[in-house]
């Protein structure tokens, strides 16, 4: 599937699990990739991946909560590929598990930052470059937006600014050519929730699989999609495919919520 051949993708966020397969995935469909996190050694990881598929890889350590880091990397992948046809927002910060009314709010304000200020700012920061490419935006959400758990009050509200930013940027930049659209994945069936399977197994004496099917039994498919699953459907979007598509939140949650 070469449907980002040549194009240049920044991707913000290159962890384990979605953002190591969405590297990998852009690299696959034919894109150089600019490699954004704070952590050196994943970035050199994910970096020799996208070689692999022999596609072109900058690492840029970033701290995208600082305004000078995220001026210096919209520099550095300028002046590496000339162009950026793309920017995805991964990165993102869970506060803690309880209800809102419980939470200190200092808590909010460092998941905020992670979840909706920076990619506020690297959207500004981006937004000249991306007008020249007609480019897009891309900004990873979650499917916590359709639940109303009390545990899951503060990352909604981070991830409820995000969706209502992607809306908002989505008229704005429109009139520059740019698409903001957004991705709402459900469980990801990769390492971490499979450690989590795992723990909640041992906590009610059930089996890894009893609590797959469990949860998977909420979803149309009966199943739980894969980070390469989410990658792909997130990777439409910023494929020329999608070019009359903006202002859109994509569920992808094999059939587990519907969005009309």
């Amino acid at each position: 599937m070469n449907l980002l051949t040549d194009k240049v993708i920044v991707l913000s966020g290159v962890g384990p699990g979605l953002g190591r397969s969405l590297g990998a995935e852009a690299a696959a469909m034919g894109a150089d990739l600019v490699l954004a996190s704070r952590t050196p050694k994943r970035l050199e990881a994910m970096a020799e991946e996208v070689r692999a598929h022999g596609r072109r890889a900058l690492v840029v350590p970033t701290d995208i909560t600082d305004e000078a880091a995220c001026e210096a990397l919209v520099e550095a992948a300028l002046a590496e590929f000339g162009k950026v046809d793309c920017l995805i927002h991964n990165a993102f910060a869970i506060p803690p598990m309880d209800p809102l009314t419980t939470l200190p709010l200092d808590s909010l304000r460092t998941a905020m930052e992670t979840n909706a200020w920076a990619p506020l700012r690297l959207s500004r920061l981006f937004a000249d470059a991306l007008a020249a490419t007609q480019g897009s935006i891309l900004m990873i959400n979650s499917a916590v937006l359709r639940q109303s758990q009390p545990e899951f009050g503060g990352y909604k509200l981070t991830k409820g600014t995000l969706v209502h930013l992607a809306s908002a940027l989505a008229t704005e930049l429109g009139a520059r050519g740019i698409r903001v659209n957004s991705v709402a994945p459900s469980w990801i069936y990769e390492d971490v929730n499979k450690a989590y399977f795992d723990w909640m197994a041992s906590e009610r004496g059930l089996t890894h699989d009893d609590i797959y099917r469990e949860i998977a039994d909420k979803t149309d498919l009966k199943r739980l999609a894969t980070p390469e699953e989410v990658a792909r459907a997130a990777l439409f979007l910023a494929s020329d495919l999608a070019s009359a598509v903006s202002g859109v939140t994509l569920d992808v949650s094999c059939g587990e919520f519907h969005s009309y």
